[in-house]
């Protein structure tokens, strides 16, 4: 595949994403689009930055998530040096959790 071409892919991908609107449904294109352990190695690092922004240190990750200690620096490269995108979604959880607790 060339790279314009991946790209547009790509891109496809993301704007499928951003169409789904429950949790319900982002469960079932995940389980359609990844494999099992796919999904749950997404949802283990998104767990582990979660950990890392809490400042939990390795060994209580590698405890609590089953990570490796690569996996968590991994992790923690890009939460330090990447593009933002974990604090992106961090930040919104943590506002929707906020929000829901406010309406109860």
């Amino acid at each position: 595949m060339n790279p314009k071409s991946n790209q547009k892919h790509i891109d496809d991908l993301y704007s499928a994403i951003l169409t789904l609107k429950t949790k319900e449904e982002c469960a079932e294109f995940f389980a359609d689009l990844c494999t099992a352990i796919e999904v749950d190695t997404l949802a283990q690092r998104f767990e582990v930055a979660k950990m890392l922004r809490e400042g939990h240190i390795y060994a209580d990750i590698v405890v609590a998530t089953g990570a490796s200690t690569a996996t968590i620096s991994r992790v923690n490269r890009s939460i330090n040096y990447g593009v933002g995108g974990y604090d992106i979604a961090l930040s919104r959880l943590k506002e929707n959790e906020a929000e829901q607790s406010d309406n109860e």
